[in-house]
């Protein structure tokens, strides 16, 4: 047996899921979508990963970035891996990919702030038309 509370909508129904893989049942759902996500919870767990990458600008040593859409649960601390690597040396937008395809997901990491776009445009007096992206941290060997 296991408790979960349904995200899905404002009810927040304190869910029971009773069960194996063949055979699931919920209660305490108010609506189908309640069960749905139990189900998905139980078998397929997924999540959304927002964080911080590095950038090379004094003014803004980190940007914000997101991604684009959830992640098997059991691959949020590879993904966190590869972001972690990067640092941003051109200025990016909202939107912005900034790793496409993260590890073969299917899902990209991009830029939730423009911050590095306007600081560009104030520096320079206009508006940086590249989408030059990150890149992966060079690693420094003393051989």
């Amino acid at each position: 047996m296991k408790k979960l509370t349904c995200i899905v909508c404002p009810n927040g129904c304190a869910l029971t899921v009773e069960g194996d893989a063949d055979r699931i049942r919920v209660t305490g759902n108010l609506c189908k979508r309640g069960e749905q996500f139990a189900k998905e919870e139980l078998l397929h767990p997924v999540r959304t990963i927002c964080t911080t990458v590095r950038t090379e600008f004094a003014a803004v040593p980190v940007l914000p970035v997101r991604v684009s859409a959830e992640i098997p649960k059991d691959r949020i601390k590879d993904v966190m891996q590869e972001i972690n690597q990067v640092v941003l040396k051109e200025p990016v937008g909202r939107g912005d990919v900034i790793v496409p395809d993260v590890l073969g997901l299917g899902v990209d990491v991009i830029a939730t702030s423009s911050l590095l776009r306007y600081l560009k445009k104030e520096s320079t007096g206009k508006e940086n038309e590249g989408r030059k992206l990150g890149s992966k941290k060079e690693e420094e060997h003393d051989e």
